[in-house]
C-alpha cells in the first residue's frame, strides 16, 4: 500500500525567481509508521512540489524556516492518490522582500503596514538604526500613527568594491569602531573610490531599501571589476554597519535588506545569497542549525571540489562539514580543507576551517592548529560569522600563549561588535550610539 504527498510553499511573486528549498517533516498520526524526518520542501512562486511515498493514513506535514518559525499543515494520505500539501508565504509586505521573507529578515504585511504591531527591540543589537533624536544625519520624525511609507529615507548605502587590504585587519576594525573617523568610513576602508548607491525606487522601500549585488558589484552599475573584498557601508542617524558581501557567489544575485526600523531578527542590515539550492542553508547556519543545512549542503563534496569557482561556497561546506562530522580521525575530505586554507590567502576563513579541524580531532595537532590560527587571524576578518566565532575558540585553547592571547584580545573585542544573528559579518561600528 502506498500513497504520495506533494509537497510545496508559495512564495510572491515579483516577476522573478524566487526558487528556494527549506527543510521539513512528515508525522504520522500512527505510532506504527515511521515518521519522514529531513525532506526537503521547494519554494517559489509557483516551485513544482515534491513527492514523498508514504503508507495511507494522517499526517502533519511541518516546513522549519530559516527564522526558527515551524508552519504545519495536515494532510490524509489516500493509497493510489496524490495529495498536495501547501504552504504559502505569500504576505510579504511588497513582492520584491519575498526572499528577505521567507528567510525571516521581515514582517509580515499585516504588521508591517500597521505601526501598533510593530516588533519590539529586545536588546541593544536589536534596535533600529534611526535613532529617535534628530542628528545631523536625521532630522525626519515620523508621526506614531503614520504607515511606513511616511518615513523619509535618511540611511546612507556606500558601496566599496575593493576594500584595502590593511582596513580588512582586526586591529584597523577596532579602530574605526573606538575612534570617529575624521573621514566617512567607506573612505577609509576603500582602496578605489567608494560609491554611494541610490536607494531603490520600490514603493516601501524607504523604510526597508533592498540592495542587490551580482559578480560585478550593485545590479545595473556599470564600473571597474570589484577586488577580493567587498562591503557595503550602511550610516542612519549616526549609526554605521559595515556589511560583508559574499561576493562573487557564482551567477548567484546578495541581497542586502536594510531595516531603519525595528527588524522581527533584531538585524539592522541582513544579508541573502539568492542560490536556490544553498541560500536557505546559509540562514540555518547562522541559526546553529548545521544538521538542518547540512540536509541542504547534500553536495558539500562539489562544493569543496570545485572551490576554485566559488571558494565563499566551498567555505559554507566546509563549515558545515567540520560541524556535523565526529569521526576521531581524518576523513577523505581534509586533502580539500588543505588546498582550500593555501589556496585563497585572502579567505581567512579557509585558514580558521583548516585550523579547527585539526584542533577538533581525537589526536589533536595542537602546533598546527596554532599556526594555523595565527595565520587565519593575520589575513584579516573572516567572511563569516561562524568563522569568527570559531576563531575565538580556537585562540582560547592557548591561554599560556602570549602571541594567540594578543590576538584573542582583538577577536573578542572584535565580536562583540558582530550581529551574530547574521551568516556573514556584519560589524557595528558605532554601537550604542542608535
Amino acid at each position: 500500500m502506498s500513497a504520495t504527498l506533494a509537497v510545496r510553499l508559495f512564495l510572491s511573486s515579483a516577476g522573478e525567481s524566487n526558487d528556494s528549498v527549506i527543510v521539513g517533516d512528515i508525522y504520522s498520526a500512527d505510532l506504527e509508521v515511521k515518521n519522514r524526518r529531513n525532506i526537503l520542501i521547494p519554494c517559489g512562486s509557483p516551485p513544482q512540489p515534491r513527492r514523498y511515498s508514504v503508507a495511507p493514513g494522517r499526517y502533519v506535514v511541518s516546513a522549519t524556516l530559516p527564522s526558527g518559525l515551524v508552519l504545519t499543515e495536515n494532510a490524509v494520505a489516500v493509497e493510489g492518490e496524490e495529495t498536495s500539501v501547501e504552504f504559502h508565504m505569500t504576505d510579504s509586505p511588497y513582492e520584491t522582500h519575498s526572499w528577505q521573507y521567507l528567510m525571516g529578515n521581515i514582517e509580515p504585511s499585516r504588521v508591517y503596514h500597521s505601526s501598533s504591531e510593530a516588533p519590539l527591540a529586545e536588546s541593544v543589537a536589536s534596535r533600529s538604526m534611526v535613532a529617535p533624536a534628530p542628528t545631523a544625519t536625521a532630522t525626519a520624525t515620523v508621526p506614531d500613527d503614520a504607515a511606513p511609507e511616511a518615513a523619509v529615507l535618511t540611511g546612507l548605502a556606500t558601496w566599496i568594491g575593493d576594500a584595502a587590504p590593511t582596513s580588512c585587519t582586526f586591529a584597523s576594525m577596532l579602530a574605526l569602531a573606538q575612534n570617529p573617523p575624521d573621514r566617512p568610513v567607506a573612505q577609509l576602508i576603500a582602496q578605489g573610490e567608494p560609491h554611494a548607491l541610490r536607494a531603490p525606487d520600490v514603493r516601501g522601500e524607504a523604510v526597508t531599501p533592498l540592495y542587490r549585488f551580482g559578480p560585478n558589484g550593485p545590479v545595473g552599475a556599470h564600473g571597474e571589476s570589484p577586488g577580493t573584498r567587498q562591503f557595503l557601508v550602511v550610516e542612519a542617524a549616526g549609526s554605521v554597519r559595515l556589511v560583508t558581501l559574499p561576493l562573487p557567489w557564482g551567477t548567484s544575485e546578495v541581497e542586502v535588506l536594510v531595516n531603519l526600523r525595528q527588524s522581527p531578527t533584531g538585524s539592522a542590515a541582513s544579508v541573502a545569497v539568492r542560490d536556490p539550492a544553498v541560500g536557505a542553508g546559509l540562514a540555518y547556519m547562522a541559526q546553529g542549525a548545521l544538521n538542518m543545512a547540512a540536509q541542504l549542503f547534500t553536495d558539500v563534496e562539489a562544493m569543496l571540489y570545485s572551490k576554485f569557482q566559488n571558494p565563499l561556497a566551498a567555505a559554507a561546506g566546509a563549515y558545515v562539514l567540520i560541524g556535523t562530522d565526529h569521526s576521531p580521525g581524518e576523513a577523505y575530505w581534509d586533502p580539500w580543507l588543505e588546498r582550500l586554507a593555501g589556496s585563497f590567502r585572502w579567505l581567512s576563513d579557509g585558514a580558521i576551517l583548516r585550523a579547527v579541524r585539526l584542533l577538533r580531532r581525537a589526536s589533536p595537532d595542537r602546533e598546527g592548529a596554532r599556526k594555523g590560527l595565527i595565520e587565519a587571524f593575520d589575513r584579516g576578518i573572516p567572511f563569516y560569522t561562524l568563522g569568527l566565532v570559531w576563531l575565538v575558540e580556537g585562540l582560547s585553547a592557548f591561554p599560556d600563549d602570549p602571541e594567540c592571547v594578543e590576538r584573542l584580545d582583538q577577536a573578542r573585542r572584535l565580536s562583540w561588535l558582530a550581529d551574530m544573528r547574521e551568516p556573514f559579518l556584519i560589524l557595528d561600528l558605532r554601537q550604542g550610539s542608535a
